[in-house]
């Protein structure tokens, strides 16, 4: 079952983006992962950018991420993996625009799916869970082509099942926009 929808989700997403190719409205992201305990991991995105939002907020931006991510706990002679994939509606709001770069405060609540409930010590109650982050982007390049980001990413069911104990994550992430 969570194979199947993993697959349907990623059909969709990879509709969406291969449709609005021509836009150019594509980013690729990679992330190092660090959360609690010794937890490491890595995060492959795409991201598609789209300017609905700016309807609404003139000077906002809003994308779209799918996201693969791999997560390891323990010792070498017992890990403990975690693969997740991801969906998440993401606001970008300029705190400054300079000559030189641009920065940016970040913001998003998606949808994830775990392989494993049970991770790094801690059973989060389901393999459902949301995808919450908060950031701080720095954009540069001469088209602004290139990003660095910092982001906190904190996991929960939102208490839709028992136990709820949460798992947060600092990230440190390359993204390189593809014109």
């Amino acid at each position: 079952m969570m194979m199947r929808l993993i697959a349907a989700i990623t059909f969709i997403v990879s509709h969406l983006i291969v449709t609005d190719v021509q836009a150019k409205n594509i980013s690729l992201s990679v992330d190092y992962i660090r959360g609690e305990g010794d937890v490491e991991g890595i995060k492959l995105a795409g991201q598609y950018h789209t300017n609905w939002v700016k309807q609404y907020l003139e000077h906002a931006e809003l994308y779209f991420e799918t996201s693969l991510n791999f997560w390891e706990y323990g010792a070498e002679n017992n890990r403990d993996t975690n693969f997740v994939f991801a969906i998440s509606p993401v606001i970008l709001y300029p705190l400054t625009n300079n000559l030189s770069y641009d920065l940016f405060v970040e913001f998003g609540i998606g949808f994830s799916l775990l392989t494993e409930r049970e991770f790094a010590g801690k059973d989060v109650g389901s393999h459902y869970q949301f995808e919450d982050r908060l950031g701080i982007v720095w954009r540069y390049g001469n088209q602004r082509q290139h990003q660095v980001a910092v982001r906190y990413f904190h996991y929960s069911n939102a208490g839709l099942s028992h136990p709820n104990p949460g798992l947060d994550f600092i990230s440190l992430s390359y993204t390189k926009r593809l014109f």
